[in-house]
């Protein structure tokens, strides 16, 4: 083969292999690999030096230094997205944007993730790279372009027939380093003696900055498209079509974006998202809401500082460093294998964080935590602690490796990984653990609500052979004197718990469902098929099309649920817990809406802080929920009050400082009139 032939060869597949890994996330060769192929790219250019091309792979690892940055105007302005911090806030950007278009105009919208990084703008022509402007000051940014032909992902040539290549693309997206990268920076600054950098953002921002593109390169930026600035050559109907047509040209778009037919199932997507921010390995600080018909954008046009048709929905993050003590894995209610990682304690918004669940397997070997590893710990929004990254500069050889069970800790049975998933399960459904998780869940405010039933309690039960499935805990009013029979348990104590018991058989039917420990099926979920559907029997006899036809549950959701209810271990403990008396709903007539009498807090935005005395925090959210309101994780201009408890932290500096009305517990039952059950 000519060296001309072989080159052509090289370039090809390693931008084949760049494609793969950064904008397909399915690499097909290892690190190795790709490095040998790019050394003998190398070797071969720097023998036949008239073959060397400017975009060539090769040039990704930066060139010669530059002497300053030349300033340009953009072709179009780079304007920002407002920003908003309450879900209020975004449903009433939504009634604005439907006000701007027609009457009953239906308005499709996409979610992003907000990439925390540096806003960034590259151009190509006839598929060439040839410029890459930072965002400045919105109508004129500095020439990064050496700096940004290093950047890991960004394609020096787009792929696919070069006759084919728009005549002008520019887009835009953000410049970031991701968490497990900028901890080997931050080590290797350590073992050279430079002080660490402060966090990726900043980092990314500095090496675009730099002059010499070598050191860039060390930085190892990566990229996201999210947006489209001048097009020539190309058109473009709505967003996602923008975003699937760079993929396809060799450049990486925002992952996990979806669409949506309107404001609704955004919010519980964000939602979703929040909670799974943990699977991130780079910094979001919240979701980006767009319309994503292009002709409606025009329509909806622009402010003279942001688009109408989108809106940055950001989210509260605090975060702090400390030590892994331990790792130790907890079998759940469905037999998933949780690692959870035991810190010394720490304060993170005036909470005192001293457990983060490192969720999987997978999540231990992307983090690359180790026991006695130092933690950045980051607490967003409502949702539990979790580990961002390693802080591996500071590592002294005292750390050891954790490794993950091959067993069940538990019951010592064998373990799968789930098919396409990443939980490793025990296969024992008998596991001692997994009924005491079920137990605990199904007896639990977020479920049956079951007064006494705690998780000591449900230990001796199950030790002591009471309770062998959740329909037994119906069954201990028959067995009164084996209950007393437990340690510390007095004729008082025995009476209550089987008056609690009893009083739950009517709860309503959500918490039934989400006590059943349906995969998938939490609170949210229970609600909407509870309101859906009126009665369990209703629930159990849709098919899998007619559960996703449901807002919000979709295929996925759908299958688990019939899965559930078509086996036979769900059919026996439905009829068990039937016999039992338990509530299953009531039917919902046909065609009929059921009318909530007048909601005492409808409409209002209400944010609950601090450490409650009377109430749970399940407990107050629910009750929020119920009288109309919308319990907020943030305190913004649109929140109605704030609830405090002891201890409450910036949120109630917050409120202080808008003004916003401010209320004890006491005072809000004697606002609503009511009092916990």
């Amino acid at each position: 083969m000519s060296p001309h032939d072989e080159i052509t060869r090289l370039r090809a597949e390693l931008e084949r292999h760049n494609a793969l890994y950064y904008v397909a996330a399915r690499p097909e060769i290892s690190d190795l690999e790709y490095d040998r192929l790019m050394k003998r790219l190398l070797d071969l250019e720097q023998q036949h030096p008239e073959l060397d091309t400017s975009d060539s792979p090769s040039h990704k690892v930066g060139g010669q230094p530059i002497a300053g940055f030349t300033t340009v105007v953009h072709r179009h302005p780079m304007l920002s997205i407002e920003n908003v911090y309450e879900e209020d806030e975004v449903r009433k950007w939504d009634q604005r944007v439907h006000k701007l278009l027609d009457p009953g105009e239906v308005v499709e919208y996409v979610v992003e993730l907000k990439i925390d990084g540096v806003a960034l703008s590259l151009i190509y022509e006839h598929g060439h790279l040839v410029q890459a402007l930072t965002r400045g000051d919105g109508q004129q940014g500095d020439d990064i372009t050496h700096n940004a032909r290093t950047i890991r992902g960004v394609p020096l040539r787009l792929l696919g027939d070069a006759t084919q290549h728009p005549a002008l693309l520019e887009v835009r997206g953000e410049a970031y380093i991701s968490n497990p990268d900028f901890a080997h920076l931050r080590a290797e600054q350590e073992r050279s003696g430079e002080e660490p950098f402060a966090n990726p953002r900043n980092t990314a921002a500095g090496a675009l900055k730099l002059l010499d593109p070598k050191l860039c390169a060390a930085r190892k930026v990566r990229f996201f498209a999210h947006s489209a600035g001048a097009v020539e050559g190309i058109e473009f109907a709505n967003h996602l079509g923008f975003l699937h047509a760079v993929e396809r040209l060799g450049i990486p778009s925002t992952p996990r974006v979806q669409s949506f037919p309107d404001i609704e199932p955004v919010m519980t997507h964000c939602h979703t998202l929040l909670e799974n921010i943990h699977e991130l390995d780079f910094e979001v600080d919240g979701f980006v809401v767009k319309a994503n018909d292009f002709a409606q954008r025009e329509r909806l046009g622009n402010t003279s500082k942001v688009p109408r048709w989108a809106v940055a929905y950001k989210i509260e993050k605090y975060e702090a460093v400390t030590q892994v003590e331990q790792i130790e894995v907890q079998v759940g209610k469905t037999g998933a294998l949780t690692p959870v990682a035991h810190l010394k304690p720490i304060e993170i918004d005036r909470t005192t964080v001293s457990r983060a669940s490192l969720h999987n397997r997978d999540e231990i070997h992307r983090l690359g935590v180790r026991i006695g590893d130092w933690v950045v710990v980051e607490k967003a929004g409502k949702i539990i602690p979790h580990v961002v990254r390693v802080e591996e500069h500071r590592r002294d050889g005292s750390e050891k490796q954790f490794h993950f069970p091959h067993r069940c800790p538990e019951c010592h049975a064998d373990v799968l990984q789930d098919e396409g998933g990443v939980y490793i399960r025990c296969q024992n459904p008998n596991c001692p653990a997994q009924l005491r998780e079920r137990l605990r869940y199904f007896a639990s405010r977020a479920a049956m609500d079951i007064e006494g039933l705690g998780t000591k309690l449900i230990e001796q039960l199950v030790d002591a052979g009471l309770l062998k499935s959740i329909a037994d805990i119906y069954r201990l009013k028959d067995r009164r004197d084996e209950l007393l029979a437990l340690d510390r348990m007095g004729e008082k104590s025995a009476d209550n718990l089987l008056a609690g018991i009893e009083a739950s058989k009517s709860r309503p039917l959500w918490r039934l469902l989400a006590g059943l420990t349906i995969r998938h099926v939490g609170t949210r979920t229970a609600q909407i098929l509870a309101d859906r559907f009126g009665t369990l029997d209703e629930i159990t006899r849709q098919s899998i099309e007619q559960l996703a036809e449901v807002p919000e549950i979709g295929d996925v959701i759908a299958e688990t649920i019939h899965a559930f209810f078509a086996s036979q271990v769900a059919r026996e403990l439905v009829e068990d817990l039937r016999s039992l008396g338990l509530h299953f709903g009531k039917p919902i007539p046909a065609g009929s809406v059921a009318v909530a009498e007048p909601a005492k807090l409808a409409g209002k935005s209400i944010v609950v802080t601090g450490t409650l005395t009377q109430f749970t925090r399940e407990q107050i959210e629910e009750m929020i929920h119920n009288l109309g309101g919308k319990p907020s994780a943030s305190v913004s201009k649109n929140t109605a009050f704030v609830v405090a408890g002891e201890k409450a932290g910036s949120k109630l500096d917050k409120a202080k400082t808008l003004s916003i009305p401010v209320l004890t517990e006491q005072e809000f039952i004697d606002l609503i009139g009511d009092k916990p059950e």
